[in-house]
């Protein structure tokens, strides 16, 4: 059989696999490499270094500096597609035929400029970029930061109209296949489930003995989804709440220490957060984005037992059969009273295992990969 070989473009280094943006890609790589596709990793590099982890995996790595610089500002480029534009990269892809996967609007300057029309390219959306920032945006306390989202997001909107109509898209959601579709008119563009560690639902029988909120706390809408819970829900609920999570901020901190039953965990290790999952009774993870698909629930639903969400947390996700769906403060406290009440069983788990297999099977959706390049 020929070889396949593969370019894939990342806006980051994707190890280690510890948030949202990289683990998709991550695993992604593995799989393919499984299949024996020789695959030529290009990373624009930010804080994180060169990991050699990649290079198990792949057949060559590329690094490049993203240049964060006032001069990468761009009054009609949104930044994260500014401050990736790279000559060397544009070079290296030119130096064969191979078709190549964007991973994210951010790396697909050279598409936007048609400099790779002659090329089989698929875009990977990991959500709709400009309707993330606005949110972003909403949620936003600093003035000069809000005004960068808002800048932002007009920008993307204006630019993913026109990139949308020159490329194969794959999505990572219903929603935002939709979107595309209603919005820019899109024709060619299909859902491709992200990419995971998990391989099984472990979600333990019985009952734990605490709630869990976790996500990158740095992140605004993150802190605001932990904030309107300590808030709204557990100042007026003895239920223990655990927020666990990274770089919280010191208001958040000073927020889940004011009542007995609440507290954070900043910066949990990988394991154990994992454990704090595994022993929640529920993990409770509003949004307020309905963009992409949201990994921490995954996390919490091949690991963890009962699951609280709002309608944004799993819109076009098809997960929604395997949540409890609340809105507002009262439903949350309705929900939770209920689920902290009720044990998980081996029923509920075996359920869940059917249908996480059936989307999110990482041979299968590599498989779809593999056919959309190469064919059968």
């Amino acid at each position: 059989m020929e070889e396949r070989h593969l370019h894939i473009i990342t806006h980051d280094v994707p190890w280690p696999a510890d948030f949202g943006g990289v683990v998709d890609i991550f695993y992604k790589i593995k799989a393919l490499h499984q299949n024996g596709v020789k695959v030529h990793l290009h990373c624009f590099v930010n804080t994180r270094p060169p990991q050699k982890e990649l290079n198990k995996y792949c057949e060559t790595v590329h690094y490049y500096p993203r240049q964060k610089n006032i001069g990468s500002f761009s009054f009609s480029l949104p930044f994260i597609v500014s401050s990736r534009k790279s000559k060397e990269l544009l070079n290296n892809l030119q130096k064969d035929n191979y078709p190549i996967l964007v991973e994210g609007i951010h790396c697909s300057y050279n598409l936007y400029t048609g400099k790779l029309s002659n090329r089989i390219v698929l875009l990977r959306l990991h959500n709709t970029e400009f309707e993330y920032y606005h949110y972003l945006a909403l949620n936003e306390k600093n003035p000069f930061r809000k005004f960068y989202y808002q800048h932002e997001s007009k920008l993307l909107k204006k630019y993913e109209n026109q990139l949308a109509k020159k490329v194969m898209i794959a999505a990572v959601s219903d929603h935002d296949v939709n979107m595309y579709q209603q919005l820019f008119n899109v024709a060619n563009i299909s859902q491709l489930p992200v990419f995971l560690p998990y391989v099984n639902a472990v979600g333990k029988e019985g009952n734990g003995c605490f709630c869990l909120y976790h996500a990158n706390l740095s992140i605004n809408e993150n802190e605001e989804a932990a904030t309107w819970l300590l808030q709204n829900i557990f100042s007026s609920m003895e239920v223990p709440f655990v927020i666990a999570g990274k770089n919280p901020s010191q208001k958040l901190e000073f927020l889940a220490h004011q009542h007995s039953n609440t507290c954070l965990v900043a910066n949990p290790t990988d394991k154990e957060l994992h454990e704090m999952i595994a022993k929640a009774q529920v993990n409770i993870l509003p949004s307020f984005n309905n963009t992409g698909v949201k990994l921490k629930l995954l996390n919490a639903l091949y690991n963890g037992r009962h699951c609280l969400v709002n309608k944004a947390g799993v819109e076009g996700s098809g997960l929604d059969e395997l949540c409890t769906i609340a809105e507002d403060a009262d439903g949350f406290k309705t929900a939770i009273k209920y689920l902290y009440s009720i044990a998980y069983t081996n029923k509920e788990n075996e359920k869940r295992e059917q249908i996480l297999q059936r989307l999110y099977c990482n041979q299968k959706n590599a498989d779809k990969l593999i056919e959309i390049f190469w064919g059968k």
